[in-house]
């Protein structure tokens, strides 16, 4: 089944809401034609409003402007925007089978029954539910719920497929199998899909790029690795995953080192009042004289690392995560070692 792959662009876009309230301030963002770009932030932070108002289920403030492709759509209702909408609950019709639930949109536009089944008939072999074609929901499992509502949301074959916190609601090892299985299906339907998600580990398994979103705005955009290696801002670095925040004296920025653990490490140049760290990009190693020194607080196994609380002279409580082999313990004194590319400087752009 071949779908449109359409560019989505947001221009200057914003919402307003009748009580005064800024539910996204003035954003624009380029979506690129069959890339699934994840919105990613913090509840409240404006990804779910710039969802519907690229859907047509919120009005843009004056000035504002979005297309798909070369058309405009900024005044044109939900209904004719050629949208697909998957749910966190899926939304299926519970007396409905699989193939009547997929089939659905294309029933009201008027699809004759041979174009029902041939549509139908693909799409359950694309999503890989054969078999399961006269089940109703309430029979299958949340991965098999989930691929019935992606179906029935590009059967239709919209231009855009916009998903809103589609794993939200299941338990979190049924979730690490199912976004998996989500992001192979979309790489297989190959539609421009927009993903709203406030998880980092789900944005980043499932997503091309991503947009970071805080207090109504665009923070940064792009691929995952890329963000979570070389954030712009720091709210950018401490969202996506575990960070470390070191302070620097006065004299530590202008001898262009940072003390750690009462000893002076090289780190970046620049008049940085604070660096930051990945706890994996922190090395454990047995106690030496001229090595930064720490003392173990905590140690938490979790099955494929071990995850550190260290007590560090100069800078309080980092975190450390190693493989699952390290053999430290509470009490513990051992040095630490960072490399001076690992350090992320910023400026105070909270």
């Amino acid at each position: 089944m071949e779908l449109e792959r359409t560019a989505v662009h947001i221009i200057g876009c914003a919402k307003t809401y009748a009580d005064g309230t800024q539910g996204l301030l003035p954003s624009s963002l380029d979506v690129h034609p069959g890339e699934v770009l994840a919105l990613l932030g913090p509840s409240g932070c404006g990804k779910t409003t710039l969802l519907r108002l690229i859907a047509g289920l919120e009005t843009v403030d004056p000035g504002g402007v979005i297309r798909f492709g070369a058309h405009e759509v900024t005044d044109v209702p939900v209904e004719r925007r050629q949208i697909g909408m998957v749910f966190q609950h899926y939304a299926l019709f519970p007396q409905m089978t699989v193939q009547a639930n997929i089939g659905y949109g294309l029933k009201l536009r008027g699809a004759s029954d041979q174009q029902l089944k041939q549509a139908v008939g693909e799409l359950i072999e694309l999503v890989r539910l054969n078999g399961l074609e006269h089940k109703r929901p309430g029979e299958l499992s949340g991965g098999q719920r989930q691929r019935v509502a992606l179906a029935r949301a590009v059967a239709v074959r919209p231009k855009v497929l916009l998903l809103d916190e589609p794993l939200t609601a299941l338990d979190a090892k049924l979730k690490v199998t199912l976004r998996d299985e989500l992001a192979e299906l979309l790489r297989r339907l190959g539609v421009t899909t927009i993903h709203v998600t406030h998880d980092q580990q789900e944005a980043l398994a499932i997503a091309d790029r991503l947009a970071v979103m805080r207090s109504g705005k665009i923070i940064q955009v792009g691929e995952g690795e890329a963000l979570y290696r070389n954030p712009d801002h720091m709210f950018v670095a401490e969202f996506l995953g575990r960070i470390n925040r070191l302070q620097r004296s006065p004299a530590d920025i202008a001898n262009n080192v940072i003390t750690v653990g009462g000893k002076e490490l090289t780190c970046p140049q620049g008049p940085w009042r604070q660096l930051f760290v990945r706890p994996e990009d922190i090395q454990l190693k047995a106690l030496m004289l001229n090595q930064p020194a720490a003392t173990i607080m905590q140690r938490s196994f979790l099955g494929d690392r071990v995850h550190y609380r260290l007590d560090v002279v100069g800078q309080g409580v980092l975190t450390v995560e190693t493989n699952r082999d390290s053999p430290y313990r509470v009490g513990d004194q051992v040095s630490l070692a960072i490399s001076a590319e690992h350090f992320m400087p910023f400026e105070d752009n909270e």
